[in-house]
């Protein structure tokens, strides 16, 4: 009966590491989306310069430097910081469950919302001023 019991235990563990690992995964699987559009925002800018330039018929373009740049970085930037808040995490939980003193932590949550809610803000504010 013992030994059914300490398989049961051990399932458990090993599940809940695997739960973790996936969890992981859909951290990084989420910065990787918000670098990607950091990417995007900067280089459809540069794009769209390009394009101005060959569709115009004027010599000297006037260009102003738009928020595109700025944006883009953030957005490469808040992707990498929730890269590394997300190892970070997940090597704490790691620890905890294998001393089995897992303690429920929302921050990196709270922190993701609050810098994407932002980053949309700022992106709603170009669109509007460019457009």
């Amino acid at each position: 009966m013992q030994n059914q019991t300490e398989n049961s235990s051990e399932f458990e563990l090993t599940r809940d590491h695997l739960a973790n690992e996936r969890t992981f995964l859909a951290w990084i699987r989420t910065s990787l989306a918000i670098i990607g559009l950091g990417f995007v925002v900067v280089k459809f800018s540069l794009f769209v310069r390009e394009m101005e330039i060959v569709v115009s018929s004027k010599q000297e373009i006037q260009h102003t430097p738009g928020y595109s740049l700025p944006l883009g970085l953030i957005l490469i930037a808040l992707g990498a910081f929730i890269t590394i808040v997300s190892y970070v995490r997940y090597r704490r939980i790691q620890k905890r469950i294998s001393k089995r003193q897992f303690s429920h932590s929302s921050s990196l949550i709270k922190v993701t919302t609050l810098l994407l809610v932002i980053s949309c803000i700022l992106l709603i504010v170009y669109l509007w001023l460019t457009t």
